[in-house]
């Protein structure tokens, strides 16, 4: 479609700032950004949307316009909500650079825009592309009983015989075909959504080409629609929450066409992800009032009487008032001002999949505030029962990440890292402020680990290792070096494994025979290299006092 024929709806809301000479060219596409430098995500042809976000003055304004023309963008269109006024100094660049900018009115949703263009140019393609894309318009945009992205995807293969499905980032699938041929396994969508991460992160355009088990798939982003006021400025504030489409195809040897049709089904399938996501916003409010008044020390009858809201709400049917648990999980990004709550939210809110809950959308019944860089969820249990060994049921920190530990690690590449903490339950809402600084403190546990992803439990807050995140850095590094550092001197330079060995002694809880048998070594071997052990450090391992200073210093270096 034409850019003249943009300026000349009026519903679109869009009013010419500069480039009235350019208003024959042709948008194949639109994209909503507020980065400073959305590169990766351009194709060329596109009209971009922009709520600003990324000025902070006047001189930010060239290289942004520059970007995108180098690009090869059809046109820039800039909301008017966030400064009132399209500035001067974008004005002046997108003139320099003949590049036609449009002033969005504060009244127009950039996803009406979105929707507009994405039908239009789709309208205007041959003949099975365009009907393919009109079908799925309408089935998104009847609402629930047109079948959501199911639907789509359906269609996808019906109409164009391509298998596809939309992921999470963690790899919980959220929507594929209802065909009989075989689904798509949670390795292998675990595999792809850990591909899709590292490529991001990684700066790769999309789509992004990944062979698995023999088969070619092609992964398209899907990114909201809408504009809001944390509009992200930096791309690790959205990797961890976008949806991906994985489609069976080498989309390499693709038509621009075809590519097209896939870019407008993760644009229709991102107002589907925007309705959802505005379906959370009632758990969130819940989530944080609940969390406002047990940080506050409200009187626990007030924490009742919320608690009694929420419930209906959370686990709807429930004769009996639940069990609750508190997760808390914090992401840290190395060198960057990035917010880190709204993240941990977003990823809480895909991890914490209650198992006893039915529908397309089993987070439903979760819910996640954030404060600061922290998030903090709030999870309802129906029963809670006792296991044999005398532990209880419920949500369980290490099976929390097992299944998305390797594609949050790969979208945390290497400046991140994702550390949670889960408390026991309790049953009343005396309980709550007790049970989030119960999270907490496991949190801080499993940030005193190595890893990209950690996690703790309220199990391990009765051992010594609840003590060993609060000891000093200083304080460690003194301590460990006077009881180790001896002993990797002696090993450096004579290649005699006392570390190992002082592991494996301190492992068989003193016994020679099978300490020796671990090692594979003769007991006199062994006793002479604890008796130099003893020698270097001038400490006694038959004493209890020294066995647990060597386990102590072992667990903290």
């Amino acid at each position: 479609m034409r850019l003249r024929a943009l300026l000349d709806t009026d519903a679109l809301g869009l009013k010419l700032l500069g480039g009235e000479d350019e208003l024959d060219r042709t948008v194949r596409g639109v994209m909503t950004t507020d980065l400073r430098d959305p590169s990766r995500y351009l194709s060329g042809g596109e009209l971009v949307l922009t709520g600003l976000a990324w000025r902070r003055d006047a001189a930010d304004s060239e290289p942004f316009v520059r970007i995108l023309v180098q690009e090869g963008v059809t046109a820039l269109a800039a909301g008017e909500a966030e400064l009132g006024n399209v500035p001067d100094d974008l004005v002046a660049a997108c003139a320099r650079h003949r590049l036609p900018l449009f002033a969005v009115h504060e009244s127009v949703a950039f996803a009406t825009i979105t929707e507009h263009v994405v039908r239009q140019v789709s309208g205007e393609r041959a003949g099975d592309l365009a009907a393919v894309v009109d079908r799925h318009r309408r089935m998104m945009t009847s609402g629930p009983a047109g079948g959501g992205p199911d639907v789509v995807l359906d269609l996808l293969g019906s109409d164009l015989d391509l298998r596809a499905w939309v992921l999470s980032p963690t790899g919980r699938l959220i929507a594929g075909p209802k065909a009989s041929r075989p689904a798509l396994p949670a390795e292998a969508c675990g595999r792809l959504a850990a591909e899709h991460l590292t490529a991001t992160r990684t700066g790769r355009r999309a789509p992004h080409r990944v062979l698995l088990g023999g088969t070619t798939y092609s992964l398209f982003p899907i990114r909201s629609t809408g504009r809001s006021p944390q509009t992200a400025r930096d791309a690790r504030e959205t990797v961890l929450s976008d949806w991906l489409l994985a489609v069976e195809a080498d989309a390499g040897d693709w038509a621009e066409e075809r590519l097209d049709l896939l870019y407008g089904v993760t644009q229709l399938i991102a107002v589907e992800r925007d309705r959802r996501e505005a379906a959370r916003t009632v758990r969130r409010r819940l989530a944080q009032e609940v969390l406002e008044l047990v940080q506050t020390g409200a009187a626990p009858g007030e924490i009742a009487a919320r608690l009694r809201v929420a419930a209906p709400v959370l686990l709807p049917g429930l004769g009996t008032a639940p069990h609750w648990q508190v997760v808390v999980a914090r992401v840290d990004w190395d060198g960057a001002e990035i917010e880190g709550g709204p993240v941990a939210q977003a990823l809480l809110e895909e991890i914490l999949v209650d198992p006893l809950s039915a529908g397309p959308e089993p987070s439903d019944r979760i819910a996640v505030a954030h404060t600061g860089d922290e998030a903090i969820a709030l999870v309802p249990l129906p029963a809670v029962s006792t296991e044999h060994d005398g532990s209880e049921t419920g949500v369980l920190a290490d099976a929390l990440l097992e299944s998305v530990r390797d594609p949050l690690t790969a979208g945390l590449n290497d400046d991140g890292r994702l550390t949670l903490g889960v408390s026991a339950a309790v049953h009343s809402a005396e309980g709550l402020r007790g049970a989030l600084e119960e999270a907490r403190h496991a949190r801080r546990v499993a940030a005193a680990r190595p890893g990209r992803v950690c996690a703790a439990g309220h199990q391990e807050l009765a051992s010594h290792v609840l003590l060993l995140p609060f000891v000093p850095d200083d304080v460690r590094r003194a301590f460990t070096a006077r009881l180790l550092d001896p002993l990797r001197d002696y090993d450096r330079r004579h290649r005699a494994e006392l570390i190992p060995t002082l592991e494996a002694f301190l492992d068989c809880d003193g016994s020679w025979t099978r300490c020796a048998a671990r090692l594979h070594l003769h007991v006199n071997t062994l006793r002479y290299r604890v008796g130099r052990i003893e020698q270097l450090t001038s400490r006694d391992l038959s004493r209890l006092e020294d066995k647990l200073d060597f386990f102590l210093a072992l667990r903290m270096s």
